[in-house]
């Protein structure tokens, strides 16, 4: 609720004149800022000129390509990883934008490395080799700042594992369902290591988690969508949809609630759910395709209204302080 319309609704009801609608405005710190707002923006804008900087460094590197020796652009790819961990471990200040600067650093020294010596390794083996030696750097910090695109990183080098594990192409056959199993399980198995219980191990906070929720709901419910197109079905779909729906029942305990976690995985079922039901109801020839279509129109309506019925009574029952994190 906003706390300025609230005043002013009160100060209505109760005839308040408007010099006391003043006074109350001017005692609730209404006409105030907020005291996070200048430590989160100088924060916010601390994160992005580290981004920036790392991104900016490798492009630059790229632009300079043939004017550097090789010696030469390994110095400055690690000096710049070694500057920037050191800024994190002297200065607490920016610790976690000088972090962040040093993961886009290391990410950038293997992408030079794997390209300079030609190793003959997969893109997720690189990857991985990433997300295993930033490890430290995010237990480090214990900041979203870190554990967000570190989830990003890691997510990619499932998703490359996969490809590189279906013949390198972006299939969907039943002899890969082992395949897409393993990585599913894994990608749901990162997204619980980020979680709320967890945080105490890792300080990942909730955008760590929603990213990761993000990208693997996203890798799940697109590779079961694929698979329910083919002819058969192809495993892959009930699969996805039994992990889905799991991940749903977890989420939906008191300690796991998440309003964007759940709502993600609600979303693809869903889909799923009215994907599978188009495809029985088109399947065969029928005289009547726009009654079929108006069906799923129905059945997709009353679908999505009944999850979002069902994900505000949890987050009523498990309190309002749920809302209040999501709230802008």
């Amino acid at each position: 609720m906003n706390t300025r319309l609230a005043l002013y609704e009160l100060a209505r009801r109760h005839g308040v004149p408007r010099e006391g609608v003043a006074v109350l405005v001017r005692e609730a710190g209404l006409e105030q800022p907020p005291a996070s707002l200048q430590r989160g923006l100088w924060r916010g804008i601390a994160v992005l000129a580290a981004a920036l900087v790392g991104l900016g460094l490798i492009l630059w590197l790229a632009a300079n390509w043939d004017t550097l020796g090789r010696m030469g652009r390994f110095a400055l790819l690690q000096s710049v990883v070694l500057v920037a961990c050191l800024a994190a471990a002297l200065q607490p200040a920016v610790r976690a934008p000088a972090a962040l600067a040093a993961l886009l650093g290391i990410g950038g020294l293997f992408a030079y490395f794997g390209q300079t010596y030609q190793t003959g390794a997969d893109a997720w083996q690189l990857f991985a080799l990433w997300a295993v030696l930033s490890l430290p750097l995010c237990f480090a910090v214990r900041s979203d700042v870190l554990w967000a695109p570190w989830a990003l990183v890691a997510m990619t080098a499932i998703a490359l594992w996969t490809f590189a594990h279906t013949g390198h192409r972006w299939r969907v056959t039943p002899q890969d369902v082992g395949t897409f199993g393993i990585a599913w399980i894994a990608a749901g198995l990162l997204a619980a290591a980020l979680c709320a219980p967890a945080s105490r191990w890792t300080g990942a906070g909730p955008w760590a988690f929603r990213t990761a929720v993000t990208l693997a709901v996203v890798a799940v419910g697109a590779g079961a969508l694929a698979a329910l197109f083919r002819s058969p079905i192809a495993a892959h779909f009930w699969l996805g949809l039994g992990l889905l729906a799991a991940a749903g029942v977890v989420l939906a305990q008191r300690r796991m609630f998440d309003v964007f976690a759940l709502s993600a995985v609600a979303l693809a079922l869903d889909t799923l759910l009215v994907a599978g039901l188009s495809r029985l109801l088109f399947e065969g020839a029928g005289s009547d395709p726009f009654g079929r279509m108006l069906l799923v129109g129905l059945v997709a309506a009353g679908v999505l209204a009944v999850s979002v019925q069902f994900i505000l009574r949890l987050a009523r029952s498990h309190g309002p302080a749920t809302l209040a994190e999501d709230a802008p």
